[in-house]
Parts: structure tokens; C-alpha cells; sequence
């Protein structure tokens, strides 16, 4: 039952993270697209091109803090798998081509 609620909770952290990632990124497209507006806004209205700067300064500003906190949470991520390894009840097992831990091999034996 505590291995089923351990994983639930890690599964959730997990979910919340790429949709912090997500967001973020979504976030960085819309500053993007806001200062391609501006700019076209400024020039179809043959405003003075120091007219839009302020505006765009502060977008500047903006983008640039969203890109950092896209790191951090690379950052957070990267964290969060290592700490993974170090839960018990989430530690990965091998399956496949990858060898076994250490600690989950047994001693088999053929058995007619």
C-alpha cells in the first residue's frame, strides 16, 4: 500500500513538472508572438520607432526571466530523477539488455 502511494505522489510531481515545462513554454511562444505584434503594430501605425521601445524593453526583460526560470526547472527535473533513485519504493529496476541491481539478484536454480 505505501509502494502504491509513493509511486502515485511521484507520478504526480512527475505530471505537474511537464506541465510547468509545458506552460513555461508556451509562455515563451506567446512573449515571442506578442513582440512580433508590437513591432508590426508600431510599424503599420508609423509610430516613432522609440515610441514601441519602452514596451518592448520590458517584454525583453520578461522573456529573458522566463528563460531562466525554463532552466531552473531543467534544472529541477534533472534533480527530481536523481532523487528518484534514492526514494525507496521508486528505484528503477533493469528489464531487458540492461543488467539486474545487485541487490535483486537470487540464486536460481532448474527445478525438474
Amino acid at each position: 500500500m505505501r509502494k502504491h502511494q509513493i509511486e502515485n505522489a511521484a507520478y504526480e510531481v512527475a505530471t505537474q513538472v511537464r506541465a510547468v515545462e509545458d506552460s513555461i513554454d508556451t509562455t515563451l511562444s506567446e512573449i515571442a508572438e506578442l513582440q512580433s505584434r508590437l513591432i508590426r503594430a508600431s510599424s503599420i501605425a508609423h509610430a516613432g520607432y522609440g515610441t514601441a521601445n519602452p514596451a518592448l524593453v520590458e517584454l525583453s526583460t520578461a522573456l529573458s526571466s522566463m528563460v531562466a526560470a525554463r532552466g531552473a526547472i531543467a534544472a529541477c527535473h534533472a534533480e527530481l530523477a536523481d532523487a528518484k533513485g534514492k526514494v525507496p519504493g521508486l528505484r528503477t529496476v533493469g528489464f531487458g539488455d540492461e543488467d539486474c541491481p545487485q541487490t535483486a539478484r537470487a540464486n536460481l536454480r532448474v527445478v525438474a
